[in-house]
């Protein structure tokens, strides 16, 4: 592990480096096909991509986002008809989060983070997919064994292939194209990160296992080798498209040329404060997100004295409002700075859950699924604010955020023991202190950060105007151009 951090600093370049090289332009950085590895010290052009250029990139990896949205919603369906067939005991069950998301803390410090600047993004996809394949189709063996074991180690498999996803996929979508645009691209993929979340237990209750027999797994087996058959072609079609290589220095470039409206000055690794407390809010958010999610349905039971098919069904709710309101925050997000959002959206969920511990019948249910509403933009929005500014930074910092995923591998478990000697009421508390940890970070950035922030806001970079892109270096030979023809000099001569 030290090895390999230590090669990743080797790939982070130095401002001066940077700034001594050729720039390349956006039309360089569209038209170059990088299938083979990529220097992440080299400046690729991708710092001043227009909306126009980033669409298409931007679109193809949506595709990634529905499609992990869509596995972690079938987990929890599988998860069950394993734990029936298989007669798992819930001790035993909590287990197969710990696998998923123990992943997320082993891969992105290592080699996912590692992959991702060392052969950039492209790479890291295709990467990604194939082990994200690996893992459906160790669940055919799995199933024919009928082996617990096996079925974490898939888990395991599966979790290692996405948090390789996530690592290139979120800094992807966060710097391809115009930076001002940053929360509001990621928001929108991640809206249909929680499509696929509420669509795959719908298909797999009405379309996967209809009418089938509890013990029967051969569904879970044609299930995870569909899933398997299509990763591997989607690694194919990455292959292939047209993704344009964002360096980390372009980003250093990009945070250069910010740096008058941001203040942005460039800083070694170990100085960057804000990245810190993003990830450490990331982990307790995430593990908080995860605890009130996988005791929703017994909360809910207990709450309203319902079935566990009613309290199938008040999640399902739960978890449309969660996709709502992902839109709903990109939405906002056009009109109001992401700062605020952040800030509004964590108030909601800090006043609900907190409600939902006093409340008891059907309104203790409203107010958790309201908590979902209110949860749907802070992963993202969390991402984006940390790692603005890190400049030649920017992927390793990434790759720690998307380590921070790893508490959703503690709090359910905590949860859970708490809800076993008291009731489920009252083990709202523990999702309540992690959110309590993440309510300080908006905080922090609304009082600290402010002016940083707002400069990524209002810079034009990746816009045009009567010169061409703005930020781009054809943009700045004509400029320059202009000025010489004011002062009838001839910018081809040499003095």
């Amino acid at each position: 592990m030290f090895g390999i951090g230590k090669v990743g600093k080797r790939e982070e370049p130095e401002l001066s480096e940077v700034l001594d090289q050729r720039r390349p332009s956006n039309v360089e950085a569209m038209n170059q096909v990088h299938r083979k590895s990529v220097s992440n010290r080299g400046l690729t052009g991708a710092s001043a991509l227009t909306v126009r250029q980033s669409i298409f990139p931007i679109v193809l990896v949506t595709i990634l986002f529905f499609l992990w949205g869509f596995a972690y919603g079938l987990l929890d369906v599988l998860n069950a008809k394993f734990q029936n067939s298989l007669n798992i005991t819930a001790a035993k069950a909590g287990g197969l989060q710990g696998a998923y998301f123990g992943a997320y803390l082993i891969g992105p410090p290592t080699y996912s983070g590692w992959v991702v600047r060392k052969f950039g993004y492209r790479w890291t996809f295709i990467t990604g997919l194939c082990i994200y394949g690996v893992g459906a189709l160790m669940f055919w063996p799995s199933a024919v064994k009928r082996s617990f074991g096996g079925f974490c180690g898939s888990l395991f498999i599966v979790g290692s292939g996405l948090s390789t996803l996530e690592t290139s996929a979120n800094p992807f979508i966060a710097t391809c194209g115009p930076p001002r645009l940053s929360e509001f691209r990621l928001e929108i993929s991640q809206s249909f990160q929680a499509i696929g979340s509420v669509m795959a237990p719908l298909l797999a209750s009405r379309v996967f296992f209809k009418n089938t027999d509890p013990q029967d797994l051969s569904n879970v087996q044609w299930t995870y080798l569909g899933i398997a058959a299509f990763v591997f072609l989607l690694a194919v079609v990455f292959f292939f498209a047209p993704i344009p290589e964002v360096t980390d220095a372009d980003m250093a470039l990009q945070a250069e040329q910010c740096s008058g409206l941001t203040g942005y000055v460039d800083k070694p690794m170990r100085k960057q404060y804000k990245l810190f407390f993003g990830v450490a809010a990331q982990f307790c958010y995430v593990g908080a997100q995860v605890g009130v999610a996988s005791q929703f349905i017994k909360y809910s039971v207990e709450s309203a004295h319902i079935t566990d098919a009613e309290g199938s069904d008040r999640y399902a709710i739960g978890q449309g409002l969660f996709a709502i309101g992902r839109f709903a925050a990109a939405g906002l997000m056009m009109v109001m700075k992401p700062r605020w959002v952040l800030m509004v959206f964590m108030t909601g969920v800090m006043i609900f859950i907190a409600c939902s511990m006093g409340v008891r019948g059907e309104g203790g249910v409203a107010m958790l699924s309201l908590v979902l509403f209110f949860e749907s933009c802070v992963f993202p929005t969390i991402f984006t604010l940390s790692i603005r500014g890190l400049g030649r930074h920017t992927k390793r910092g990434s790759s720690w955020i998307v380590a921070a995923v790893s508490g959703g591998a503690l709090f359910p478990s905590l949860t859970g023991l708490v809800a076993d000697h008291e009731d489920y009421h009252i083990a709202m508390c523990v999702p309540l202190v992690g959110f309590f940890v993440a309510f300080a970070f908006p905080i922090f950035l609304n009082t600290v950060c402010a002016q940083e922030l707002d400069g990524f806001r209002e810079t034009k970079i990746g816009y045009y105007d009567g010169d061409g892109t703005i930020g781009d270096v054809t943009h700045e030979a004509r400029r320059a151009s202009l000025v010489h023809e004011e002062k009838g000099v001839d910018p081809m001569e040499k003095e």
